[in-house]
């Protein structure tokens, strides 16, 4: 066990983890295997860069690069679906262009598929390999496509209407295709539809001659259809009953079948394309599915036939799952697999052995000289229930450590704000924790993972239960005799960011300094200004425009930033689209007219978000030199 390090102060222990050593580890984003169950294909982000690595499933080589030039990334809303892999080649969207591209496995250059104009997400491939089915925009319209999978002929619109498409897939047979689709002002965890399409029987470029709605609505989400190998199922994610749960569509019959039960999520808050909690066992007798449970996941194989689903073997030492991809033709699991304590891994599970394909790190640093995520709740306002992770410093033994001399706090506020933080190995997490302080990663009321109505509390009350819940779990901590009162720092990105303003306006005196990425100041240019999908979100979230007008206003940290008084600390990309810049400088013209302690940094050539590995050193290195001066030695 690490011992802890009583030389030096908290919030100056000698961390293994550097700000240039946290800016160059890898980011992974999806893994895939081929049609044929040879190869394995995932998507690894290296600083601004996106690149498509391959392997042989056996393992017996060494992955390589299989895009030298271009860089892989979707641009449909936030991103997602960059890329599928079938019959020996795979194809991908390219972050500039937007266009598709189709690379072979066994070498040579990648070629584009489709024109260039609008982006392109979510690529399937169809059974017999000839087409493309993807999710397009263009100038804010979006549709399903579909094109020929050599590019020789022009894209085809293949349906449209709806507002959003998401996650296409193809069935066995290849006449039919499942898709999800919603409208504003529903975000697609308010709910959405799914629908099932007969294709025409033109093999060149069919077209849609049916498409009937048969799950979800307005109040019901619905989340990523798959058929089943044989194609007389469609399995499906539904949350129709309060909580997100596996769903059964026979084909033949049109009877609907829920698979699994209890207050456990099965499904995820769709913000990005190409999202996956499940995937069919190549034999189609199971699904196997993470189940996540307060934060922490768990990967089960759910027999199709019902009765309880049987924990997948090997995967012990991991307390998160994501993007699982079961081998076509044989019992073979590859997902992004990590901890609290340990960094993500492209991991391969297999019946009698689990292998690590890739490592997100280095590794150096053992497990316990990182800081482990445990789940806590506690009352907040109005006798509610709010929950959250906590982490301590390695080491750290309150009964050993003195009453006067507790550690320094971070109050944590994912974005979103629908949205859940869990036990994903979280690199700022353990930037602060191996320094010696302790933090809180706040799933707030609104937050998901912890069913429909906990979620939905927050609609209406942005800006009042996320507050509420951050400052109550401050005073959680110090009731509790962990931390110091007085060194607590709350921190947050995007929606996080703006509840770190709102509960430095609406909480004097109990954060001693704040860290806001991107927040939201004005929450009407937030509705004029942002992207497609989340132009209607603030519907829910706030009310509708220009009805809830004083609602806007009251909860905007621009119109009553006269009451911030601690020292903050602001981050802005220069390109952000979502949150825009403007949004910053308005918070910082207020500071500064007034004389308040703050910094400000902009990033050239950032979006919404950090990616570049001298803009993580820097911010890093901004970060600590700020807690220095304000809160350590304040």
């Amino acid at each position: 066990m690490t011992q802890p390090q009583t030389t030096r102060p908290y919030g100056l222990w000698a961390s293994p983890l550097s700000p240039r050593g946290l800016s160059r580890d890898l980011r992974f984003a999806d893994v895939q295997w081929d049609s044929d169950g040879a190869t394995l294909v995932w998507l690894e982000s290296r600083s601004d860069r996106s690149v498509l690595v391959c392997a042989p499933a056996d393992g017996l080589d060494a992955p390589r690069d299989l895009v030298a030039e271009l860089s892989v990334r979707a641009k449909v809303g936030y991103g997602g679906g960059d890329f599928t892999v079938a019959n020996g080649a795979v194809f991908f969207c390219e972050a500039q262009s937007g266009r598709l591209y189709r690379q072979e496995l066994a070498g040579g250059a990648a070629r584009p598929i489709t024109p260039g104009f609008g982006y392109a997400a979510a690529p399937a491939c169809s059974p017999d390999g000839r087409q493309i089915l993807f999710v397009h925009t263009y100038e804010d319209v979006d549709a399903l496509a579909i094109v020929d999978a050599e590019g020789r002929r022009w894209p085809r619109r293949l349906v449209g209407g709806h507002d959003f498409y998401m996650q296409p897939c193809w069935h066995p047979a290849g006449r039919r295709i499942a898709y999800v689709a919603w409208n504003h002002p529903q975000m697609p965890w308010d709910g959405a539809t799914l629908y099932l399409a007969t294709l025409s029987e033109d093999a060149d470029m069919p077209v849609i001659i049916d498409s009937t709605a048969i799950a979800g609505n307005e109040t019901t989400a619905i989340f990523q259809p798959a058929f089943s190998p044989d194609g007389r199922r469609l399995a499906y994610v539904s949350d129709a009953g309060g909580w997100s749960h596996l769903h059964m569509y026979d084909l033949e019959q049109g009877v609907h079948r829920q698979l699994t039960a209890g207050e456990v999520e099965y499904g995820a808050p769709a913000w990005i394309q190409g999202l996956r909690t499940f995937g069919w066992s190549a034999d189609g007798r199971s699904l196997v599915c993470i189940a996540n449970e307060r934060g922490v996941a768990r990967l089960y194989r759910q027999p199709i036939a019902g009765g309880p689903a049987d924990p997948i073997a090997g995967l012990d030492a991991y307390t998160w799952f994501e993007q699982p991809s079961v081998a076509p033709n044989r019992d073979a699991i590859a997902l992004i697999a990590s901890s609290g304590d340990q960094p993500p891994r492209i991991v391969v599970a297999e019946p009698d052995r689990t292998r690590v394909q890739r490592r997100s790190s280095t590794e150096h640093i053992a497990p316990e000289s990182l800081a482990a995520a445990t789940p806590i709740t506690w009352e907040t306002a109005g006798g509610a229930m709010s929950h959250g992770l906590l982490y301590l410093p390695p080491g750290y033994d309150l009964a050993a450590s003195a009453a006067a001399n507790r550690p320094p706090a971070i109050i944590r506020i994912h974005g979103g704000p629908t949205s859940q933080t869990v036990t994903r190995y979280q690199p700022q997490i353990q930037f602060f924790a191996t320094r010696g302080y302790i933090v809180l990663d706040v799933n707030y009321r609104g937050s998901t993972g912890y069913g429909r109505a906990y979620m939905e509390a927050l609609n209406g009350n942005w800006g009042v239960c996320d507050v509420e819940d951050a400052v109550s779990g401050a005073r959680h901590l110090a009731e509790q005799g962990l931390v110091d009162a007085e060194r607590i720092v709350i921190m947050g990105g995007s929606a996080g960011g703006y509840t770190v303003l709102e509960a430095l306006c609406r909480a004097p005196g109990v954060f001693r300094a704040g860290l806001c990425l991107y927040g939201v100041a004005n929450m009407f240019t937030l509705a004029a200004d942002t992207h497609k999908f989340e132009a209607r979100y603030l519907d829910t979230l706030l009310g509708p425009l220009p009805e809830a007008a004083a609602i806007y206003r009251e909860r905007s940290p621009i119109f009553h930033a006269d009451l911030l008084r601690d020292p903050i600390a602001i981050f802005q990309g220069e390109e952000d689209q979502v949150v825009p810049r403007a949004q910053s400088d308005s918070i910082v013209e207020s500071l500064r007219q007034r004389g308040i302690p703050h910094e400000y940094h902009i990033y050239a050539g950032e979006g919404h978000g950090w990616r570049k590995q001298e803009t993580i050193e820097a911010f890093y290195q901004a970060v600590d030199a700020f807690l220095r001066q304000y809160v350590l030695f304040a």
